[in-house]
């Protein structure tokens, strides 16, 4: 039965259901089912293939944001349990988000973030025409272990650079990981800029956090 239950988690996501979704979670609880098999078995592999079938064009944008909305209306249920010190699940890292001064365009830096939260990262999201040094000063009160830096004009995408220069300047360059992106942004420009790694897509950001994190 319990091999049962796992499929069916990872279908919910899979499939976008999000009340399935959180109806297994909250089944997951009451069986006291063990979290980790919950998580990799069930949902992380749900959100998995989604992001895969993503990848090859079988799934298009609405279907991905679909699973990842039912990823965290899982995590929801399960999150109380997650920060138990006594849980085996343990929080990929920390991710700080911003869309960069001047650039009031939110949508892909939303989907990233939605997506990291689905594939167990804590995401905070500063929001859009963030001062670079508002988001220096997150950087050094939050103490994120990744930064992601969004700009959708050719106008703004300087100010990641320019962020990345507040953050050597103060000495804590070091202390986070950087990811850029955003529709104008190439892997060219995040290396010339001294960024850490560059994605343009969604899931492509999770796969570039899961490296950066583990190297």
């Amino acid at each position: 039965m319990s091999e049962e239950i796992y499929a069916k988690m990872k279908d919910a996501v899979l499939e976008g259901e999000e009340d399935d979704a959180k109806a297994l979670a909250e089944e997951a609880l009451a069986q006291g089912l063990p979290l980790k098999k919950v998580m990799d078995d069930g949902f992380l592999a749900g959100i998995q293939e989604a992001g895969r079938l993503y990848s090859s064009g079988e799934y298009f944008l609405p279907d991905l944001m679909c699973s990842a909305d039912s990823m965290k209306a899982a995590l929801a249920v399960l999150e109380e349990e997650i920060k138990k010190p006594t849980s085996e699940i343990k929080s990929k890292g920390t991710v700080l988000m911003a869309t960069v001064q001047g650039d009031v365009h939110d949508i892909g830096k939303v989907i990233v973030g939605s997506m990291l939260t689905a594939a167990g990262y804590s995401v905070t999201d500063l929001g859009v025409s963030v001062q670079n040094a508002e988001v220096v000063k997150a950087v050094e009160e939050q103490k994120p272990d990744f930064l992601a830096l969004s700009a959708l004009l050719t106008t703004t995408m300087e100010e990641q650079g320019r962020v990345i220069g507040l953050l050597n300047d103060g000495g804590i360059r070091g202390s986070v990981k950087v990811m850029v992106g955003g529709a104008p942004v190439t892997k060219e420009f995040g290396d010339k800029i001294g960024a850490d790694g560059y994605s343009d897509d969604a899931v492509g950001a999770v796969a570039l956090a899961d490296g950066l994190g583990a190297s």
